[in-house]
C-alpha cells in the first residue's frame, strides 16, 4: 500500500467517524518561537487544546508535515528520518479513551488489514503522582488485545507533556510485531532489538502539571494521536527500511547508479536530506546561520559532503531533485509549481559549500605546515573539530589528507569533542521545544492582536498591495513581514505607529465569529495563507477597524495592549519588508 493511500484511508476513516479534515500547517511555524519547525500535529492546535473553540468543531483529523532535528547525525542508519509526515486525530473535549482506542484498533485491523495478533500495546504503569491507567488497558482488552500483549511502563515511556508544565497525561502506544525472534526472555516493546516497531501513539490529556510539579484534573479532556506515515508504509509494504519504499526508491537507485564508491549510509543521508531540504524550501525556508535556516544549511551541506564521498558529480544535483519531486508530487502537488525555486536554493547553497570545502583544504595545508615546522606529526582532536565546525570540513577528509601527508590524527579526542557538541545541540533543541503548550502567555496574546492593527495600518498608509508574508511573536516583541517594493520612510512609519496607537486608545472591542471561508471572504475579512484553512474559520473583528481570519487567541479590548512602538524596519527578502515592534506599558 503506497504512502498516499495510507494517508487517504486515514483521513477518510476519521471523516466517516465525525472528524473534520483540517490542512497541514506550514513546516516553519508562523507565530511560535519556541520551536524551529512543526514537530507534531498538536502545535497548530495549541489554543484549542487549552480551551479555545475550534471553528471546525471538537473532532479533527489531518496529516502534518514535520521536521525533527535531534537525530540529524543518526540519519544514515535504517530508520532515522529528519522530515516525516504525521497522521493525527483529535478530540477536543469530545470522546476519550474508550472511543479513541476503539477507532484506532478498527483502523489498523479493518482499514489497513493488520492482523490483530501482530499488535501489542503499552499503558501507563502509575506512580506517586498519578494512578495506573487500568481503564486504557481494559479498553484494549475489550477490543481484543489479550492481557499478555498489554505492557505497563512509567512516565519516561507512557506519559506526555510539552515542557515542564501544562496539560499532560498518560498515553498508550501501539506496536507492530515484525515476527523476529525475541532477543531475550524479557523482550518487550521497550526493547530496541527490532522485534517491535511503534506505529501509533494516543495521548490522553486529562491532567495539568503546575510549576510546583502538582497534578490536577483538567476540565476539558483531550485526545491527541500521532501515526508516522513513512514507518507505516514500510511495514505494510514489507520493506526493511523507509528508504525501500516509493518515497525514496527511485532516488536511491539513481544514487547507486551514479556512485563511484558504493556506500549505503551515504546514499540514505543524501536521499533523506534532499527530501527534507525540498520540503523545507517548499514551505518558505532558506539557508542561513540561525534557527531553521541553519538546520536547512546543515542538511544541504551534509548531503553535499556525502555526494562527494560517493564520487558523484555535483552537477547531477538538478537531476536528483527532479527524481525526488516526481516521487513526491502526488502527495504534495505544490512541488511542481515550486520546482525551479527549490532547485535554485539547493544548487546555490551547494555551490557555496563547494567553496567552503576549498577553504577547508587551504586551512588544512596551514595546519600541516605548522606541525611539520614544529617537528610534530599528530593533528589534535580540537583542530580536527575546528576544521569541521568553522569550515564545514569533514573529519574523514582531514584523516584522508593527513594520511597523504604522513600525519596522524587524534580522532578519539575529536569524537569526545563532537559528542559534547551533539549533546549541547540536542539540549538546545529540547529547550526550543519546551515552549509547546505553555507558550500562549498574556504578553504573546497581546502581540498577536497588535499584528492585526499593524497590518491594517500598513494598508492604510502604504496601500492595499500590502499583505502579511509571515510573523514571529515572542513575549518581548513582534516581527511582521509584509509585501512592499521599497523601504518604508520614517514619515510613513510614524503614521503607521500613530494609527495603531489611536486604535488602542479607542478601547475597541475584539469579537470573534465562526463562519465558512466563503462567508468570511464576502464579509471583507482578510485571509492569509488561505491553503491552511478548513471549511469553517474564525474571524476576529477589532471594532470598525480590522477584520481578519485567524485562529486566535486575542485580547478582548485594544485598551489592554499598551503603547505600540516600531523599533526597526528592514528588508526581509525581494519585495518583502520587515517591521519589529514592541508594546510598552
Amino acid at each position: 500500500m503506497k504512502a498516499i493511500e495510507i494517508r487517504n484511508k486515514f483521513l477518510n476513516f476519521f471523516e466517516k467517524n465525525g472528524h473534520k479534515i483540517i490542512p497541514s500547517a506550514r513546516l516553519i511555524p508562523e507565530n511560535d518561537p519556541s520551536v524551529l519547525f512543526n514537530t507534531a500535529g498538536m502545535q497548530q492546535l495549541v489554543p484549542y487544546l487549552l480551551g479555545e473553540k475550534h471553528p471546525e468543531g471538537t473532532r479533527l483529523v489531518d496529516y502534518q508535515k514535520c521536521v525533527r532535528t535531534n537525530d540529524i547525525d543518526e540519519v544514515g542508519d535504517n530508520r532515522h528520518l529528519t522530515y516525516f509526515e504525521m497522521l493525527g486525530n483529535w478530540s477536543l473535549g469530545d470522546y476519550f479513551k474508550e472511543e479513541s482506542i476503539k477507532m484506532s484498533f478498527e483502523f489498523l485491523t479493518k482499514e489497513l488489514e493488520i492482523p490483530a495478533e501482530k499488535l501489542s500495546v503499552t499503558c501507563f504503569a502509575g506512580d506517586a503522582d498519578c494512578e495506573k491507567d487500568n481503564l486504557t488497558a481494559e479498553c484494549w482488552k475489550k477490543v481484543g488485545i489479550p492481557e499478555e500483549r498489554i505492557y505497563y511502563f512509567g512516565k519516561e515511556d507512557n506519559w506526555w507533556i510539552a515542557g515542564e508544565e501544562g496539560p499532560c497525561g498518560p498515553d498508550t502506544e501501539m506496536f507492530y510485531d515484525t515476527g523476529k525472534p525475541k532477543c531475550s526472555e524479557g523482550c518487550n516493546p521497550a526493547c530496541d532489538c527490532g522485534k517491535y516497531i511503534e506505529i501509533w501513539n494516543n495521548v490522553f490529556m486529562e491532567f495539568y502539571k503546575d510549576k510546583d510539579g502538582k497534578y490536577t484534573k483538567l476540565k476539558q479532556h483531550n485526545v491527541d494521536t500521532g501515526l508516522g506515515l513513512e514507518r507505516m508504509a514500510m511495514i505494510l509494504q514489507g520493506k526493511e527500511t523507509p528508504f525501500d519504499t516509493e518515497l525514496f526508491f527511485n532516488l536511491m537507485e539513481k544514487l547507486k547508479e551514479l556512485a563511484i564508491e558504493e556506500n549505503i549510509a551515504s546514499r540514505r543521508i543524501v536521499a533523506e536530506h534532499l527530501r527534507s531540504s525540498i520540503m523545507i524550501i517548499n514551505d518558505g525556508g532558506r539557508p542561513s546561520n540561525v534557527d531553521s535556516g541553519y538546520i536547512l544549511r546543515r542538511l544541504i551541506r551534509r548531503m553535499t559532503r556525502h555526494l562527494n564521498k560517493m564520487g558523484i558529480d555535483l552537477s547531477k544535483l538538478s537531476d536528483l531533485i527532479d527524481i525526488e519531486i516526481d516521487a513526491l508530487k502526488e502527495m504534495y502537488p505544490e512541488l511542481i509549481e515550486n520546482r525551479e525555486k527549490i532547485k535554485n536554493v539547493l544548487i546555490e547553497e551547494k555551490n557555496k559549500f563547494t567553496k567552503t570545502l576549498k577553504n577547508g583544504e587551504r586551512e588544512f595545508e596551514k595546519v600541516s605546515n605548522r606541525l611539520k615546522n614544529n617537528g610534530k606529526d599528530t593533528i589534535d582532536g580540537k583542530t580536527v573539530f575546528n576544521l569541521y565546525e568553522t569550515y564545514g570540513f569533514p573529519p574523514e577528509m582531514t584523516v584522508e589528507l593527513a594520511n597523504e601527508n604522513n600525519l596522524k590524527v587524534d580522532i578519539k579526542d575529536y569524537d569526545i569533542l563532537y559528542k559534547e557538541h551533539q549533546e549541547k545541540s540536542r539540549m538546545g533543541s529540547e529547550v526550543k521545544f519546551k515552549g509547546g503548550l505553555a507558550d500562549q502567555s498574556e504578553k504573546s496574546i497581546k502581540y498577536h492582536t497588535a499584528t492585526h492593527l499593524l497590518h491594517k495600518a500598513l494598508k492604510i498608509v502604504l496601500g492595499d498591495h500590502v499583505n502579511q508574508k509571515g510573523s514571529n511573536i515572542t513575549e518581548e516583541r513582534l516581527r511582521f513581514d509584509f509585501s512592499h517594493p521599497c523601504k518604508v520612510t520614517k514619515e510613513e512609519l510614524q503614521k503607521v505607529e500613530d494609527i495603531v496607537n489611536e486604535q488602542i486608545a479607542r478601547n475597541l472591542e475584539v469579537t470573534c465569529e465562526e463562519m465558512t471561508l466563503e462567508e468570511a471572504k464576502a464579509s471583507g475579512a482578510i485571509g492569509l495563507f488561505e491553503n491552511k484553512y478548513g471549511d469553517r474559520v474564525k474571524v476576529y473583528t477589532i471594532g470598525d477597524f480590522s477584520k481578519e481570519i485567524c485562529g486566535g487567541p486575542h485580547v478582548t479590548n485594544t485598551g489592554k495592549l499598551g503603547h505600540f512602538k516600531i523599533k526597526k524596519e528592514e528588508a526581509s527578502s525581494a519585495g518583502v519588508r520587515r517591521i519589529k515592534a514592541v508594546l510598552e506599558n
